[in-house]
C-alpha cells in the first residue's frame, strides 16, 4: 500500500513555470497565457525565490492606463500604482514571497494557504531554491485515496494500536472517505482518543463512532453516539 502522503513533497508539482527578475511585462503575459497559469515565482541567480509575480500584480496596468485617481485614492493605492508604471518582474512582483519547504506538513501548507490568503506556495530548500509548488489543488489530492487504503491504514495505525485486544471485534467501514468505527472495547474514555487519530489519517472526511463498553472510572456500561 503506497504510504500516505504527510508532506508538501509528497503532492508538490515539480516542474514549475517561472521567471527571472529581468522579465518583461509582456513576456510575463505570454508565459503566464502559454502555460495557462495566473502566477509565477520570480528567481535570480541559480534559482533562489525572490517573489512571485501573479495577474493581480499585473492588472494595475490596465487599471489605471486611462484614470486619473485622486490624492486620497494616490495615497490609499501607492503599491498599486507602483505597479501600474512597472515593466519588469523584479519591479511587479509580490516581495518577499510566501513559500513554504519541501517538509512540511500538508496541514502547514494549508494554514500558511489560508492565513496569508494565496492560493498556491513555492516550494524551497533551506537556501531558498525553487524544489517545486504547491496548490490548493495538490492539498486535496490526498481526498482522492480510495475507501480500501484508507481502512487499511485505520485498522493498522488507529485500531490494532488503541484496542491490541479487541481489534478484532471492531469493524472498520469506509464510505466516500467518511469512517465508520463499530464494536466493543473495554475504556470508552479512548473513543475520542480514536475519533482524533482517524480524522489525522489522510482522506478520511469525517469519522463516525459507534462503539460500546464500559468507562473505566465507574464501570458502568456505556454507548457512543
Amino acid at each position: 500500500m503506497p504510504e500516505t502522503p504527510h508532506i508538501v513533497s509528497d503532492v508538490m508539482t515539480r516542474t514549475v513555470v517561472a521567471v527571472g527578475r529581468d522579465a518583461l511585462f509582456k513576456e510575463i503575459i505570454r508565459t503566464m497565457e502559454q502555460w495557462k497559469v495566473s502566477a509565477m515565482p520570480v528567481l535570480e541567480g541559480e534559482g533562489r525565490v525572490v517573489g512571485v509575480v501573479s495577474e493581480a500584480d499585473l492588472l494595475p496596468k490596465e487599471e489605471f492606463r486611462d484614470s486619473d485617481p485622486n490624492l486620497l485614492e494616490q495615497r490609499r493605492r501607492l503599491s498599486d500604482l507602483a505597479k501600474a508604471g512597472a515593466v519588469t518582474a523584479g519591479e511587479l512582483m509580490s516581495a518577499p514571497a510566501i513559500t513554504v519547504h519541501s517538509d512540511a506538513t500538508l496541514a502547514q501548507a494549508a494554514r500558511i494557504m489560508a492565513v496569508r490568503r494565496v492560493k498556491r506556495l513555492p516550494v524551497i530548500d533551506d537556501e531558498g531554491m525553487l524544489q517545486g509548488i504547491v496548490s490548493r489543488a495538490d492539498l486535496l489530492k490526498v481526498f482522492l485515496r480510495p475507501d480500501e487504503e484508507i481502512e487499511e491504514e485505520v485498522r493498522r495505525t488507529v485500531v490494532s494500536y488503541l484496542f491490541p485486544a479487541f481489534s478484532h471485534a471492531i469493524h472498520v467501514n469506509v464510505h466516500e472517505g467518511v469512517v465508520t468505527l463499530r464494536g466493543h472495547i473495554s475504556d470508552t474514555s479512548l473513543i475520542s482518543v480514536a475519533v482524533r487519530l482517524v480524522r489525522a489519517v489522510e482522506g478520511v472526511v469525517d469519522v463516525e463512532p459507534h462503539l460500546t463498553g464500559q468507562s473505566a472510572a465507574s464501570g458502568a456500561p456505556e454507548n457512543a453516539p
